[in-house]
């Protein structure tokens, strides 16, 4: 049986953590593809899951960081991670522009997260075999 051909995947995750699976199931998936060869190309906060961006998120020694834990990932694979620039603004995330833009006092986005707009995921959409959606509830 021949091995299956590597896939490159874009992940898209509208909801936020704490409140919603998606950030955690965004990155069992995430982990799981990597393990077994495929690509994540690019991962695009959206709507809510721009708080997993947030350098400010300060969960219970007992429960998941789930922030600190994508950070890791994305570090160690080398994986772009975009804020939708609309929602992080409206979500109070910002970026050290967007900070000076807007005359705020800090920045609160951790890298490797950037702040750009929807043409970071037109772009990933374009490149990737699959787009994968992880949302929160409604």
């Amino acid at each position: 049986m021949p091995a299956p051909e590597a896939a490159r995947f874009a992940l898209v995750i509208t909801g936020a953590p704490y409140t919603s699976q998606a950030p955690q199931t965004a990155l069992q998936f995430a982990r799981a593809a990597v393990a077994q060869g495929h690509t994540i190309d690019r991962v695009f906060l959206y709507g809510d899951g721009v708080h997993l961006a947030s350098t400010l998120t300060c969960p219970p020694s007992d429960e998941a960081d789930w922030p600190a834990q994508w950070q890791s990932f994305l570090k160690t694979h080398a994986v772009p991670a975009t804020c939708c620039i609309a929602s992080a603004l409206r979500r109070g995330l910002l970026d050290e522009g967007e900070a000076r833009r807007y005359e705020k006092p800090a920045a609160n986005v951790a890298a490797p997260f950037v702040v750009a707009g929807l043409g970071d995921w037109l772009e990933a959409t374009s490149q990737a075999d699959r787009t994968l959606y992880f949302n929160g509830s409604h």
